[in-house]
Order: C-alpha cells, then structure tokens, then sequence
C-alpha cells in the first residue's frame, strides 16, 4: 500500500510539471475541439439514438433518473461557471501574482476548490435539490422530457468521447512522456524498448470491449446508483488494461510480467483514483496523464520485488 501511495502522490506533483500540463493541455484542446466538430454535425443522430434507449425505459424511472441527471449537469455547470468567473474577475491580479509555469497548476486549484464547494452544497442539500427536479419533470409532458433528457445525454456521449479519446492519445504517446518522466526524475535507469506492435495491438482490444459493453449496458445508465457504479467500473477497467499495458512494456521484463496479477489491487486503486479526474471539468483532461505517470511509478517500484 505505500508504493500505491507514493505513485498517486508521484503522479500530483509529475502533472503540475510545467511541461507535462502544457502537453496535456495541447492535447486536450485538440481532443476537445475535434469532438466539438464532431457533435455539432452529428447531434441529430446523438439525440436520436438517445431517445431510442429513452423509449425503452419505464416513465417512472426516467423521471426519477431524470432528476439526477439533471441535478449532476447543474452542478457540473456551477462549477465551470465559478471557475470562469474567478478568472474573469480576478484573473489579472492573479498573473501579477503567478508566475506563467505556475499559473496553469492556479488553475487547476481553483477548478478544484470549486468542484469541493459545490460538491459540499450538494451534500448538504442534493436531496431538496433532486425533488426540485421531480417536481418540474412532474409538470412536464413525456415528449418534452424526453426530448431534454435526449439532448444531455447527446452532451454525455460527446464528453464520453472526449474521456476515451485523451486516454487513448495518451496511451498511443506514452513513451515519449515516460521517457521524460525516467530522464527526469530516475536519471540512471534504462527503459525496455518497447514492442509497438503489442501495444498497438492491447490498445485497439482494450477500445473494442470498452465499446461493446458500453453499447449492451447502455440501458442500465438510467438506474440510480447501478448508472455510476457501472459508469466509474467501465472507466477503472480501461485505464487499468490500457495503462498497465504501457508501462509494462517498458519497465517489467517479458517473462515477469506474469507475476504481475499479484499487484492488482494496487492496479485497481491507482485506475480507480485517475477516474475521478473524469467527474471534474478541465480536471478530465490530466486524468490520463496522472494515470500514466503514477502507474509507471507503481510499476517501477514493485519491479524491485518481482
């Protein structure tokens, strides 16, 4: 469990790097940009697939899972709204203050501190703001509840793309970002050349089951509880094949790598904390990055005890 420790610790203070964030951002807006395209010419059969999964649900489930659909997109957009208000207000005291390399991990801190804040107003008070949300489904006609419901579920497929899209990305450059990363802070240790075509290979099985499961267990997104239980697993699972995989390559020998099932729950911890970056805005983008980075760390520890 320390080692675990030390990797997500690692893997903070590797992101707030200022050349890792500027790659992640760089990243990130392209990945950002491209499925903005990408669902601004296809939001006509994004809704239309969403409302063919919506007829397929109990109105009484819809309207309650509804709600907390709604609830979640307003607190998503609370945050985003603090954050850029913060930044418009105060953000030119702010670079007076904050050095450019620092100025990005500012940000980040601030997106936090937002998403901790409202995240408390939610605890306190999600309940009362859920049966808000009840009360206004109840006044509203099945066809334009559904209809609505379509249209943030045609958001939800867009941010689902950009969230597998920047893993993916991240994964198919993650040589170069950990060969950075053992220059940097592990000077005089080698790295295994790694076999592309393997990876190569992992990758693109590791997006075909995420893509199938994805599809079949669509309809259970409108369960309360099952929809983030199953959300989040889909999520660890990737990140944890994906991300194992990339370092493995180049840190484990070949004929130890069996032994490393012994380390999943380590595994599973490190994928299950790089999944929550997904829930915070701005934050998804570092996710795979904080996941690469800190499970190669992970890896390169307990190489030592293989």
């Amino acid at each position: 469990m320390q080692n675990v420790i030390e990797a997500i610790l690692f893997g903070f203070s590797a992101i707030l790097n200022y050349k890792t964030m500027k790659r992640a951002l760089g990243i990130g807006l392209v990945v950002t940009l491209v499925w903005s395209v990408l669902g601004y010419f296809l939001w006509d059969e994004l809704v239309s697939l969403a409302a063919y999964f919506i007829d397929l649900v109990p109105f009484s489930m819809l309207r309650s899972n509804g709600a907390w659909i709604l609830s979640s997109f307003l607190w998503f957009c609370l945050v985003l709204i603090t954050f850029a208000l913060i930044l418009a207000f105060f953000g030119n005291m702010i670079l007076e203050r904050v050095s450019k390399e620092k100025y990005s991990s500012f940000s980040l801190l601030v997106v936090f501190c937002s998403a901790v804040f409202w995240s408390l107003v939610w605890m306190l008070q999600g309940s009362a703001i859920h049966t808000q949300f009840l009360k206004l489904l109840n006044w509203l006609p099945f066809e334009t509840l559904e209809t609505g419901l379509a249209y943030l579920l045609g958001f939800y497929f867009v941010y689902s793309g950009i969230i597998v899209t920047m893993l993916l990305v991240t994964s198919f450059f993650s040589e170069a970002l950990l060969e950075d990363i053992n220059e940097k802070y592990f000077p005089y240790e080698t790295l295994l050349q790694e076999d592309e075509i393997k990876a190569s290979e992992n990758r693109l099985l590791d997006i075909m089951i995420y893509a199938v499961v994805s599809i079949v267990a669509f309809p259970l997104l409108f369960i309360p509880v099952l929809n983030f239980v199953l959300q989040i697993g889909l999520w660890i699972w990737l990140i944890k094949d994906t991300f194992v995989n990339d370092s493995a390559l180049l840190v484990i020998p070949k004929e130890k790598r069996a032994k490393l099932s012994e380390y999943k729950t380590g595994f599973f911890i490190l994928s299950g904390v790089t999944a929550l970056f997904n829930f915070l805005p701005i934050f998804n983008i570092f996710g795979p990055f904080f996941g690469e980075i800190a499970m190669f760390y992970y890896l390169k520890e307990i190489q030592k005890e293989l």
